[in-house]
């Protein structure tokens, strides 16, 4: 006899006074107005009630869609839950029943009713989506006598039988801790021993006998029988999506995705509707727009005869939605158009799962879909041509990261070429991947975590549990699943190149090899190279190459956020091709030119050494009027370069001693020198020895004489020179010439000269009136003026405490981030991030690394000052930042926040940071 138990209650958190309190944990679908009434009306709130999940279906339930009645249970009952101990919060479970009893009356079905048997699947649905993240259980209410009577009501025990083995092997796998595997095996053996290639092909009978196995295993397992009771079914279903928020899988992909671990997630019970009943019933998962290149058409994967599982899981070979048309042209036209509704409505493109049960659509799921950097550019774009978005919300829309996606390696045209693909899958997730492989997910992490090695991940499909080797990895490969299969989902979401579906790879799990086609075989740590945008795939290490992002929809985009930002976004550049390169990007003048890079160059560096050996200021003046000429033409192609955009020159910053020999290489070659001279016996091989002897002899007593104990707080900067005044005179006589000359040509330069490592006001004084002198000289030679600005970097505490003072004499002041941070904290960079620095974040005693982003509550707090000081001294002081930190997003809206006129940062951050300080004026406008 079947056990119904609507009144059975499990253990409930104790409330004070025995009381049960008011509050709703369960809304059915049609109740989603006394939802929003719960949160005060916002959409967002509801959301965070009932998860994006339940949120929507309710949502869709108003619009009048066709979806399969149900309810949803609280992230609050979760959140409750978990606090409690794991136990139900008071008033939950009554009410969870008495939802089980509305939907009963809207469908006409009875709950473990063996003559009218309703069915529920268990889905969990938090506040933002998280595909496969949480655990999903389907055909909840069948038992030994159900299923009975249901294969008397429809005269299909295969249908009724497949129903019912996936639900011991979901309910054991999911809420008992299973090894999925161990089902999986018995399905493989099954097919094998029936001979046939497919479940499809599986009779009554084989399912007859693979449920009565599962039911074995589960009872090896867990040591009891799986519960015939399908209240104690759908209660234990709760509680396994209660649990699964704290599950590993779960955590990791918050981590991933930044999303707060706080939220819980809301459990979601809704009629079963049956993709399996037959060739006129399937399941799919479509996308309102193409996922990958945002093109406006449907997107998908369905199958004919299957449940929802059988898509997303890659167990069976999808086909493209575009079948669908063909072969149910009615319902595909219905479908389409119900998702034209759902994207005008979202005003986003959608994400949605469907069943046709026995030629009726049912939507079960709809939700903003994943995409790729290149999909979500341009469906922001075309969002706005359609009249769906505005400006603002298009750039608001598209993340810096995204932006960052498209300067991402891509294999080389010529490498492709010449290199015939081994394999060609599903192109799901665009980008290169070059990396060796690995089957499983715990050594994708490991190699690549612990090991620095660059990891491709290949398995047959992955599953939630593979997604911190996912994370870690370069890109993913596996043989099996579609477009919006689990590995498409993830991949797309995080930016990994993925290819899905490869038929023809064979993966031997246990020998830890792959073939394909018997021709390639490919062991565990050989190197393969990927395509995620055609979805090609070879063997070896294919050379990469940084692309063009004159994509159109992301120059639209980017127009849109510089319309919007109220920051400057100019580039650090050395060269004049990485000016070019920065001015094709965007960029709006130089921040930072280092002029010490010019002197590491093979042809400078001997001049360079010649005047910090020499012993005479003749011989220094030599050397100097040697680099003279070669610094005037790196400035005169600067110039050229930023026509009519500012460039700040920084004049020499390191100390000198890094333009020698290393004290460890010098003695290493004299003691070598030594030796060989002992087994010299010509007079001319030991004249010659004997003078290189001298030469690394005198480059020895010159790097210990340069040597400090501390050589990054030493003789460097403003100090070296106020100590060699003529080294940074011949840097502004090159500056100011080169100037002069491209202005005479008609080139419209502005030249700003930055002095470094300023800590006291009298250094910066003494070393700027020696330059504007300088400056002066030279267009008086050259009969013109120059509009210039001299200033200095601010990189230590003292020059931002002091900065009032220090403004009456810099005309502009760029942070040098990178150093305040170091001076600040009082660490080296090096030495931190090689050593404590990433243990502290580990443990939470820094949440970020502040030479990622910056710190606001120290350096940001001495930056505020400098500003503040700064602009009471000198109100029209131009400040910006010049470190590393200019390419962040975090730290670019704490300088709008500021008042900074603008950010520097590498040619290749420009078009992120052009976006990420649109972001900042859009968030200062909210």
């Amino acid at each position: 006899m079947t056990i119904l138990s609507p009144t059975a209650e499990p253990t409930l958190a104790k409330q004070p006074n025995g009381r049960k309190p008011k509050t709703k944990f369960v809304y059915l679908f049609n109740e989603v107005e006394q939802a929003e009434g719960y949160v005060g009306g916002t959409w967002d709130g509801v959301r965070g009630l009932l998860g994006g999940k339940g949120a929507n279906l309710a949502d869709m339930t108003r619009l009048g869609v066709p979806v399969p009645p149900g309810f949803t249970v609280t992230t609050e009952a979760c959140n409750a839950y978990l606090e409690a101990g794991e136990k139900f919060p008071a008033g939950m479970w009554e009410q969870e029943l008495d939802a089980v009893k509305a939907i009963e009356a809207q469908t006409g079905k009875r709950f473990g009713d063996p003559h009218n048997p309703l069915l529920v699947s268990c889905r969990s649905g938090a506040k933002f989506s998280m595909p496969g993240m949480m655990d999903t259980i389907l055909n909840i209410g069948l038992n030994d006598e159900v299923v009975e009577g249901m294969v008397k009501l429809t005269n299909d025990a295969r249908f009724v039988y497949d129903l019912y083995r996936r639900l011991v092997q979901m309910f054991g796998s999911v809420v008992m801790g299973v090894p999925d595997e161990v089902f999986e095996a018995v399905i493989t053996r099954r097919r094998k021993n029936a001979g046939v290639d497919s479940d499809s092909d599986l009779t009554a009978a084989d399912w007859q006998v693979v449920t009565r196995k599962f039911k074995e295993i589960f009872r090896t397992f867990t040591n009891k029988d799986f519960p015939a009771d399908p209240y104690e079914q759908l209660k234990l279903a709760t509680e396994a999506v209660f649990k699964s928020w704290n599950g590993k899988r779960a955590i990791d992909y918050r981590n991933a995705a930044k999303i707060a671990h706080n939220l819980g997630t809301a459990v979601n019970i809704q009629t079963m509707v049956f993709g399996n009943m037959g060739n006129n019933s399937a399941t799919g998962v479509a996308m309102s727009r193409n996922a990958s290149t945002g093109e406006p058409e449907l997107e998908g994967d369905f199958l004919i005869n299957a449940q929802g599982e059988d898509v997303v899981a890659g167990i069976r070979i999808t086909q493209p939605l575009a079948d669908l048309k063909a072969e149910m042209p009615t319902l595909y036209a219905e479908f389409a158009e119900i998702a034209r509704k759902l994207e005008k409505h979202y005003r986003n493109m959608q994400d949605m799962e469907f069943t046709i049960e026995a030629g009726k659509l049912w939507l079960l799921q709809t939700r903003d879909g994943k995409r790729t950097a290149q999909a979500e550019v341009r469906i922001a774009s075309d969002m706005v041509d359609e009249g769906l978005i505005t400006k603002p919300e298009a750039v608001k829309r598209v993340k810096p990261e995204q932006v960052d996606f498209f300067l991402h390696p891509q294999l080389d045209a010529t490498a492709v070429r010449e290199h015939k693909p081994i394999a060609t899958g599903l192109n799901v997730s665009p980008g290169a991947a070059v990396g060796i492989v690995a089957f499983d997910a715990d050594t994708a992490e490991r190699w690549a975590k612990e090991e620095g090695k660059k990891v491709i991940m290949v398995r047959p499909e992955t599953k939630p549990d593979d997604v911190h080797g996912m994370l870690a990895a370069q890109g993913i490969l596996t043989s099996r699943g579609g477009r919006t299969s689990h590995a498409a989902l993830v991949a797309r979401q995080f930016g990994k190149p993925a290819v899905v579906g490869v038929s023809e790879l064979e993966i031997d799990l246990v020998g830890r090899r792959m073939a394909i086609n018997d021709d390639v075989l490919i062991e565990e740590g050989d190197w393969l190279s990927l395509d995620g945008a055609t979805g090609q795939v070879f063997q070896g290490q294919l050379p990469t190459v940084v692309p063009d992002i004159n994509n159109p929809y992301l120059l639209k985009v980017l127009s849109w956020a510089d319309e919007i930002r109220k920051l400057g976004v100019w580039a650090n550049a050395d060269y004049p091709r990485d000016a070019e390169r920065a001015r094709e990007y965007g960029a709006q003048g130089i921040g930072l030119c280092r002029t010490e890079h010019m002197f590491f160059e093979t042809e400078r560096l001997p001049i360079v050494q010649k005047m910090i050996m020499a012993k005479h200021a003749v011989d220094r003046k030599d050397a100097l009027d040697q680099l003279l000429p070669l610094q005037r033409g790196d400035f005169e192609g600067l110039f050229k370069a930023m026509d009519g955009l500012p460039v700040i020159i920084r004049l020499i910053d390191p100390p000198l001693h890094e333009f020698l020999p290393a004290y460890e290489e010098l003695v290493q070659d004299l003691a070598d020198l030594k030796v060989r001279l002992q087994h010299y016996h010509t007079l001319s091989e030991i004249d010659t020895a004997l003078a290189e002897v001298r030469v690394k002899q005198d480059y020895l007593e010159r790097v210990v004489a340069l040597k400090e104990q501390n050589p990054m707080l030493g003789t460097r900067g403003v100090r070296l020179g106020i100590l060699i005044p003529d080294l940074t005179k011949m840097q502004v006589r090159a500056i100011f010439e080169a100037a002069c000359k491209c202005a005479k040509e008609g080139v419209d330069v502005h030249p700003e000269v930055m002095i470094p490592l300023t800590s006291h006001v009298n250094e910066l004084h003494v070393q700027q009136t020696a330059l504007e002198a300088v400056a002066k000289e030279v267009m008086e030679e050259q009969g013109m003026t120059i509009h210039y600005k001299f200033g200095t970097m601010i990189e230590i505490p003292r020059a931002a405490l002091t900065a009032g003072e220090i403004a009456e004499v810099a005309q502009f002041f760029s942070f040098g981030t990178n150093d305040l941070t170091q001076t600040t904290f009082g660490i080296s960079r090096d030495d931190a991030e090689s050593g404590f620095l990433m243990d502290y974040m580990q443990k939470g005693i820094l949440k970020e690394n502040p030479f990622a982003s910056i710190d606001p509550q120290g350096v940001g707090r001495l930056m505020e000052i400098a500003v503040t000081d700064g602009r009471i001294a000198r109100p029209d002081l131009e400040v910006g930042i010049c470190g590393e930190h200019g390419g962040d997003p975090a730290s670019i809206a704490l300088c709008h926040k500021m008042g900074l006129n603008y950010v520097s940062c590498s040619p290749f951050r420009v078009p992120i940071a052009r976006l990420a300080a649109a972001h900042a004026a859009l968030a200062d406008m909210k």
